[in-house]
């Protein structure tokens, strides 16, 4: 372990009253010597778990197991003890340290997910993802017998309405569950212009749908 030389901010004790676990917290990975070490040592434990339990929560995303899926909690939780250090200066004490340092941990897990996701896309688009659009686009329960040719007509209207990109992030978002801000990494772009980019598609096959009559207009809910 490489040992700080970093002294503890005089908000951690003045201005600032954390709770004395997360004060324990800050004065250890501030602190030097043995006493850094180790609980940098916690620390990595604590997020570990926090990334093991995220990654396997998320991963029918993954369609990976074993110890591929644990190399990437170990990746993420690696990289999120750095994103602590690095950040240490800025906790608050608004919330409990442990509560603000797992956030690192669930970000770096979503981070990761989404560069998968980008290395080996998804986009073939199997039988069990389209079976989860009709609820998404407002489709009464009670109709579930049209549901398969409403799929089939929302697979052409993906082809035929959609640009690439509007396609690339329907895919992504709705079909695949990939993270939003995974895609806002990935991609170098903002939440807002994905959103902006979400609606137009998704706003574009439901006037396809609505057009040829496989919808009912009033049918469908806002998303």
């Amino acid at each position: 372990m490489v040992s700080s030389d970093l002294t503890i901010p005089e908000w951690t004790a003045g201005e600032r009253s954390f709770d004395p676990e997360s004060a324990a917290w800050v004065q250890g990975l501030v602190a030097s010597g043995p006493a850094h070490d180790e609980t940098v040592v916690r620390l990595h434990e604590l997020l570990l778990r926090v990334a093991r339990s995220e990654v396997r929560r998320r991963q029918g995303q993954l369609r990976i197991a074993g110890p591929e899926l644990d190399d990437l909690a170990h990746q993420a939780a690696a990289d999120a003890v750095v994103g602590v250090m690095a950040k240490i200066a800025q906790f608050r004490g608004e919330s409990q340290f442990t509560t603000w340092a797992c956030k690192f941990a669930i970000f770096e897990v979503s981070t990761k997910i989404g560069r998968h996701f980008w290395q080996k896309p998804t986009v073939s688009m199997d039988n069990e993802d389209w079976d989860r659009l009709p609820d998404r686009f407002g489709l009464d329960p009670a109709r579930i017998a049209e549901w398969r040719d409403v799929v089939v007509a929302l697979r052409q209207a993906i082809d035929d309405e959609l640009t690439e990109h509007q396609r690339r992030i329907f895919v992504a978002i709705v079909l695949d569950g990939t993270p939003l801000d995974s895609l806002v990494i990935e991609l170098g772009t903002s939440r807002n212009a994905i959103y902006k980019t979400l609606f137009d598609a998704r706003r574009k096959l439901r006037v396809s749908l609505v057009t040829n009559g496989y919808l009912d207009d009033n049918a469908v809910r806002q998303t």
